[in-house]
């Protein structure tokens, strides 16, 4: 028998996570079922129980991972102040944002079905997406960022929205037409709007 260090064990759970997080976001979370994602992370079927007791459990740690790559990726990244907030608009209501799903954010990706989903993973929403919009609401009022948490959940739903309708269109510059009005949108919401 194998032995693995204490680390493997955790460091395969991440993996699945992380993998199952790119998986959910192009197909949906009821569009890959754990066999598909297991053999996205390059395990079998029977690996999955030792890490997760449902696949509820899964998708929701997923979630809340790449709700926090998304954070760690363009939030915290981004400029302070109104610049960073811009740098934050641009990158998500850009095309390459709308082309690839499965690198992008999980609000645009499953915010319908998350809505649907079990309360853990509800929760376990709620709770990665407040970082998102603490991150976001800090820009917006440096001062007293609590003020700023529901004008900053504002802006991402608006983002969100738009990049879902987006991705929905055949109309390839009627799609590119919806994310430049978005964008005006956004700036006009952050009292920001320049010539695009």
């Amino acid at each position: 028998m194998v032995r693995y260090p204490k680390e493997h064990k955790q460091e395969t759970r991440q993996r699945i996570i992380a993998t199952a997080g790119r998986r959910l976001k192009r197909d949906g979370i009821d569009g890959a079922g754990v066999a598909t994602l297991m053999k996205d992370a390059g395990l079998t079927n029977g690996a999955f129980y030792t890490h997760f007791a449902s696949k509820d459990s899964l998708v929701a740690a997923a979630i809340a991972d790449q709700q926090l790559i998304f954070h760690a990726n363009i939030v915290a990244e981004a400029e302070p102040g109104a610049a960073g907030l811009e740098q934050i608009v641009r990158s998500y209501l850009s095309a390459d944002h709308r082309d690839n799903p499965g690198d992008g954010c999980p609000n645009a990706a499953l915010l319908d079905e998350i809505g649907r989903c079990s309360d853990a993973t509800r929760q376990a929403y709620t709770d990665s997406v407040l970082v998102v919009i603490d991150g976001i609401a800090t820009r917006m009022a440096p001062e007293d960022p609590s003020s700023a948490r529901v004008k900053a959940l504002s802006l991402l739903g608006l983002m969100a929205g738009t990049l879902q309708l987006s991705r929905a269109l055949t109309d390839r510059q009627l799609s590119d037409d919806l994310l430049e009005q978005g964008l005006r949108n956004a700036l006009a919401l952050l009292g920001a709007e320049q010539h695009i």
